[in-house]
């Protein structure tokens, strides 16, 4: 089971039915509803951080989780995890990572960018660059990428960070929307992710 924690966003069930075209079974449940000892008793295959139209530092449970899976010593039933951030969802990662997010360069309601990326992870099989739409107003900052993370992704625009991972744990995030019906390859970045998850993928 993927458990998706949703912060309260009208594309959060296009991500539910994006996992659901891949075969995945998926539970919902929102960010001031669901605490961490109840995320580790579900003891979800993967996790996914939706996008919401709020700022990081007030996504709910996003952060504690974060924390927890990321600690030295993190719940026994979520070692390994695999996450996924969309968009809020990421940037909860870089503050959570003790990173900075603030203003973007832009802001970005529905545009298009060009996505250049490492083609490792989430971005497998998907060709450098590709389009992707963007609803943001909120960034990591390029000067303050959190400790244990990279930077896999940028939009060729304006430079902005469009993805991190982190470097010893199956955490990764998007700023972009996958799941926008003008985003390239969207379903394969979630059928990659529902892999990582050791889920068989019908896409």
């Amino acid at each position: 089971m993927i458990l998706v924690i949703d912060n309260y966003d009208s594309f959060t069930y296009n991500l539910v039915q994006y996992l659901g075209v891949c075969g995945a079974e998926v539970q919902v449940a929102r960010n001031d509803e669901i605490g961490l000892e109840e995320i580790a008793r579900l003891r979800p295959e993967g996790v996914l951080l939706s996008p919401g139209p709020c700022s990081p530092d007030r996504s709910g449970v996003c952060l504690d989780f974060l924390n927890a899976v990321t600690s030295p010593h993190p719940p026994a039933a979520l070692v390994g995890v695999p996450v996924f951030g969309v968009c809020l969802g990421m940037q909860a990662m870089g503050l959570a990572g003790g990173g900075e997010v603030g203003r973007a360069k832009s802001i970005m309601h529905g545009k298009a960018s060009q996505i250049e990326h490492d083609g490792k992870g989430l971005f497998e099989g998907i060709p450098s660059p590709f389009q992707a739409i963007r609803y943001h107003s909120l960034a990591v900052l390029s000067d303050a990428v959190p400790p244990g993370y990279d930077v896999t992704a940028r939009s060729k625009d304006d430079g902005e960070i469009m993805g991190i991972r982190h470097r010893t744990l199956p955490i990764e995030g998007v700023q972009f929307h996958p799941e926008s019906i003008d985003s390239e390859h969207g379903m394969t970045m979630i059928r990659n992710f529902v892999l990582r998850c050791g889920l068989p993928s019908q896409v």
